[in-house]
């Protein structure tokens, strides 16, 4: 298990202990005098949507107004699978996925503005409007609760719980949110602490102006490069490896993907696991078979084999159809890989997209012309 799988399942244990022990206390007393009898059961899961909602909502309202404090523009807004944003000018909506518990909101720098924004106030505020909805949900639980008197079954009491369990399902989701440590899904609390490192907070902003570059469509677009090696630099100097590898020039790409391999320690494994499968790729590609065999064997270990199957992600993947194409020499192990492509294609950056479907291409390409008479060319993908 990843560490990031088991720091997630800790904090999903943390909230199902809350509601629980909320559920079989507070709201089972409350039960018993609310007068409401088989309705109870509505009333609760009406409070826990509307909480889910609200506390959806009010995070990337703070999200928003911290982007704005910080000196960046809002590139969409994602709400529980509902996605706002604009193109030429208009506003537009579609469904997407997101990478947050409820939400993301997504930046990126301002043409004219700062060359190295601080992104705290965008990170902080989320956080924070969440902790001001709490304490509000509280006062509001209290002081209906104290008009309501002895009648337990009364309106004011029952808004009074209402409140209560959306303040409830706040917590859990601020929780969730300013866990200090990378979870299944990118929080507030990691990123926050991350860019408390004045490196980070550096490569943070460059990550934001080589994305916006790429997906604009510029070409030869100057990367810069840390000699740091963190979660933020790796995922940075990766441009660099993108880059060189588009070009067949993996000699260039081995010395940073072998830096960032090195500081193994220093990073989360699916960004090791990632770089590991570029560096796959980049030895592979130019080899002969009977060379890739031996090192495949020797220096791809079973563990980091079934790491890769699973990840789905581009590099991960396309290193996996190396692996079970030209080493295991497996029809059904490729095309099971195979399949989960297009998932990978879509989940991948939109600013390596175009690099990531040529590489992949590439390497199917290979595996294509040794294996021929395997039915594999419907799986290449169109360079649009």
């Amino acid at each position: 298990m990843k560490k990031e799988d088991f720091t997630g399942m800790v904090v999903y244990l943390l909230m199902i202990a809350i509601a629980v022990i909320f559920g079989f206390t507070v709201l089972k007393e409350y039960a018993g005098v609310s007068g409401m009898g088989n309705l109870f059961m509505l009333f609760v899961l009406g409070g826990i949507l509307v909480g889910i909602i609200l506390s959806a909502l009010v995070i990337e309202f703070g999200h928003i107004v911290g982007a704005k404090v910080s000196g960046y523009d809002i590139e969409l807004v994602t709400i529980l699978g509902f996605c706002f944003y604009k193109n030429e000018g208009k506003r537009k909506f579609k469904f997407s996925e997101f990478d947050g518990l409820t939400g993301e909101t997504k930046i990126r720098l301002k043409k004219d503005g700062k060359d190295n924004p601080n992104p705290v106030p965008y990170l902080l505020f989320g956080p924070l409007f969440l902790f001001i909805l709490l304490i509000i949900s509280i006062v509001l639980f209290i002081t209906f609760n104290r008009l309501a008197g002895a009648q337990r079954g009364g309106d004011l009491a029952r808004a009074a719980y209402f409140i209560l369990i959306i303040g409830v399902i706040g917590a859990m989701v601020l929780i969730y949110n300013i866990f200090p440590a990378q979870l299944d899904t990118t929080n507030d609390g990691y990123r926050f602490a991350l860019v408390s490192n004045p490196t980070n907070r550096e490569a943070f902003n460059e990550q934001l102006r080589v994305q916006r570059a790429i997906e604009n469509g510029e070409e030869n677009v100057e990367i810069k490069t840390f000699d740091t090696i963190t979660n933020y630099t790796a995922d940075l100097n990766l441009n660099k490896v993108y880059a060189a590898l588009d070009k067949d020039d993996y000699d260039a790409a081995i010395p940073y993907l072998t830096k960032i391999i090195e500081a193994k320690d220093n990073i989360k494994y699916s960004i090791y696991l990632r770089v590991k499968a570029l560096y796959i790729y980049s030895v592979v590609m130019p080899q002969e078979e009977k060379d890739i065999v031996e090192y495949c064997t020797k220096e791809v270990s079973l563990q980091e084999r079934k790491a890769l199957a699973a990840d789905i992600s581009m590099p991960s993947l396309r290193a996996y159809i190396l692996l079970s194409g030209l080493v295991d020499k497996s029809e059904s192990e490729t095309l099971l890989v195979l399949n989960k492509i297009i998932k990978a294609y879509k989940k991948s950056s939109k600013s390596r997209q175009s690099v990531e479907l040529r590489l992949y291409n590439k390497a199917l390409s290979k595996v294509i012309e040794a294996h021929p008479k395997w039915d594999l060319k419907g799986y290449l993908l169109e360079d649009k």
